[in-house]
């Protein structure tokens, strides 16, 4: 795991250069880290052994993905508005 997310990680920082070129790496990042970060909290929630992670992980999981989310530029919010008619 600390492989995959060396390697998205340092492709994230390619992709904070240009974001709305990357938006679907950015995206995919928020929505894996809440994916991931669920199924951890059911996991340790079922499991004893694994109650540490609702301290640590899961947390850290949902605050990189609201955080990434909430930075992220959205591509309507920066064109500039039309004209109908």
């Amino acid at each position: 795991m600390v492989g995959i997310y060396f390697t998205l990680g340092v492709f994230l920082l390619l992709a904070a250069r240009e974001p709305l070129r990357h938006l679907s790496l950015i995206w995919f990042t928020v929505w894996m880290s809440i994916v991931h970060g669920g199924i951890m909290a059911v996991q340790a929630l079922s499991d004893s052994q694994h109650h540490g992670h609702l301290l640590g992980d899961v947390p850290a999981l949902f605050i990189a993905a609201a955080v990434l989310g909430t930075l992220t530029p959205r591509r309507a919010a920066l064109e500039p508005p039309t004209v109908a008619g």
